[in-house]
């Protein structure tokens, strides 16, 4: 009796500990299934996406990307509140040091992010000793809005916004830091959002795009958002109709010889467009905001384009007025390098705070100020350089024209509102014309040239076909590092054809390197918006290889008749005053032209 009672206590507690195991599973299965996201099967996939991308989506969130049935404004939603994981800021290899996501330097081999560095704020040089350009623990900044009713023209009290504390110890210190980690090829980001069919999906920098559309796709694209726009006569407005109807019936240009040239696509509207530039173009320039993420700027590395156009916009006095209400334009002047270096916090894998931070901006001043919730910011622009800056100009900044450097279709670029910012490598911030010209064609011996780090899906694919193939395509990754880029930029000055691989995002300096030493550029990134494009005509001067014709790259370039390269070696001569930075602005340089684009494209911006 005694044996027959331990077995049935024995049955009797493996039944109980299966009864419990049972409950446990139940439960788990239930608290999953509760999840914001569905079926708790339907997060595997995201999970694995993500593990196998090293977490490095930095514009997607974590819906599955076949889930398609949530409205665009809500993707919209939860790709702001969601967390990103922007992968560091890799080095292309044309210097060396490099950098990591959060803003320290590293020195190769070192491991440590302590070292003492050098960096430009404003043009002033400094030392940095162990600063790191975080602020640790913040998940977005401090905002005290007092919201407006929507149209208000009054506010009782004005609505305040902060900045953490020790960032303002960023004002100068972060500043100066891209003195030594931007150099030409630094890329800002890896990854992109793609929008179709109402649908916004994530998109790594290792993915192709999931639709290719052609430079003539763009160009159709062009006209049809010009052609739809329709006009309201209000106020300044009516200024804006007078302006484009004088545009739209130019004359044509006679014998003239700076515009009697095919770099332009009409040369006769852009120089009737850019003299009422010039006579009538007024903005308005928030003070809101702190240092330094507003009011703050870099003048030197690769994300300088923003920092130089700050800089010579708020210096200006032929086109800043003081009176809102003359206002044809009103410029946000905030920095996308320094909103970076300031608040995102290192290895967090989080830029939501950033998006936040820009977000509780635009609901101050429109809440403190009548003027944006009159267009509701359409006419408002701002102009930002780092890859991030796509994602920190969403929600209601969408309505804004802007200037991007990461000019990607794929990533909500409008083309004829939005506008391509050139992504300008300025070496020296006390003379950004130096190292200005190149050889002869008679001079330059190299076919096609590229050298640079192995960032993103493109550039691998580049070296596979063409590294040590043929010995006029100088097709390299990384170059040793000599004072000043000797090698790279004279590499350049003796090619024919500067090859212009996109490398974790579309954008990239060598576009504007290319034509500065007047090599040919031969842009190889699809969907990439060229720099000025509604003005520009870039087949007359540049070559558009499409990525999937990278084996024949090399036959592309030799059916290039030697008077055809002949005719674009001339044009890119001519259309390099156009990507120049001046300390004393000149007609027609890159300051005027970007302030022109925006200029135009709020001439034919669509109304409802």
């Amino acid at each position: 009796m005694d044996r027959g009672f331990r077995i049935l206590c024995q049955g009797e507690t493996r039944r109980l500990l299966t009864l419990l195991g049972v409950t446990a599973i139940l439960v788990l299965v239930v608290q999953y299934a509760e999840l914001p996201y569905g079926k708790m099967l339907s997060l595997i996939p995201s999970i694995r996406k993500i593990s196998n991308s090293q977490m490095e989506t930095s514009l997607g969130y974590s819906e599955r990307e076949g889930n398609n049935n949530r409205s665009n404004a809500n993707s919209i939603n939860a790709f702001e509140a969601m967390a990103s994981s922007p992968a560091p800021e890799a080095y292309e290899g044309r210097s060396s040091g490099f950098e990591n996501a959060g803003g320290s330097i590293m020195a190769p081999g070192s491991g440590l992010a302590s070292e003492t560095k050098n960096f430009t704020a404003n043009g002033v040089s400094s030392p940095v000793n162990n600063i790191e350009f975080t602020t640790r623990g913040i998940e977005s900044p401090s905002f005290a809005p007092s919201r407006a009713p929507l149209g208000s023209e009054t506010e009782s009290r004005s609505p305040t916004i902060s900045v953490p504390s020790n960032a303002t110890s960023v004002k100068s210190d972060a500043a100066k830091q891209a003195n030594n980690n931007d150099k030409p090829g630094f890329s800002q980001g890896n990854s992109s959002m793609s929008r179709k069919d109402n649908r916004i999906t994530a998109k790594t920098s290792n993915k192709r795009p999931s639709e290719v559309v052609s430079i003539s796709e763009m160009n159709l694209m062009l006209q049809r958002s010009h052609a739809s726009s329709k006009l309201v006569a209000s106020g300044v407005d009516q200024q804006i109709v007078q302006a484009r109807l004088e545009i739209e019936n130019a004359p044509i240009i006679e014998n003239d010889s700076r515009f009697n040239s095919p770099i332009y696509r009409n040369a006769s509207i852009f120089k009737r467009s850019y003299e009422l530039m010039e006579k009538m173009l007024k903005v308005y320039i928030y003070q809101d905001g702190d240092k330094p993420i507003f009011h703050e700027y870099l003048l030197d590395g690769i994300y300088a384009s923003e920092g130089w156009f700050m800089k010579l916009m708020e210096a200006n006095k032929q086109f800043v007025t003081q009176d809102p209400g003359k206002a044809h334009l009103f410029y946000i002047p905030f920095s996308s390098r320094l909103l970076q270096l300031t608040l995102y916090v290192r290895n967090s894998h989080r830029r939501s705070n950033l998006i936040e931070y820009m977000r509780n901006y635009v609901d101050m001043i429109a809440a403190k100020h009548p003027f944006w919730n009159r267009k509701n910011g359409t006419d408002h622009f701002v102009v930002a350089c780092h890859d991030w800056a796509p994602a920190e100009t969403r929600g209601r900044m969408l309505n804004c024209i802007r200037a991007l450097c990461n000019a990607d279709i794929e990533v909500g670029f409008k083309i004829g509102k939005d506008v391509s910012l050139p992504e300008t490598y300025v070496i020296s911030a006390q003379n950004p014309l130096k190292n200005i010209g190149g050889n002869h064609p008679s001079q330059r011996p190299i076919l096609a040239f590229f050298a640079g780090g192995m960032h993103g899906y493109l550039r691998p694919i580049l070296l596979k076909y063409w590294q040590n193939k043929e010995a006029d395509m100088q097709i390299s990754g990384p170059l040793p590092h000599v004072r000043g880029n000797a090698n790279y930029l004279q590499l350049m000055k003796n090619s024919k054809y500067c090859i212009c691989a996109r490398g974790h995002e579309v954008n990239s300096p060598r576009v504007v390197e290319a034509i500065i030493n007047e090599c040919v550029p031969v842009v190889l990134s699809d969907n990439f918006v060229p720099p000025f494009f509604e003005v520009l005509n870039w087949e007359s001067f540049a070559v558009i290889v499409t990525e999937k014709d990278i084996p024949n790259l090399r036959n592309i370039l030799l059916s290039i008749s030697e008077e055809r390269y002949l005719e674009m070696y001339r044009r890119v001569k001519q259309v390099q005053e156009h990507f120049l930075w001046r300390a004393e602005p000149v007609r027609y340089d890159l300051f005027h032209m970007i302030l022109h684009s925006i200029w135009y494209n709020r001439l034919f911006q669509t109304r409802h």
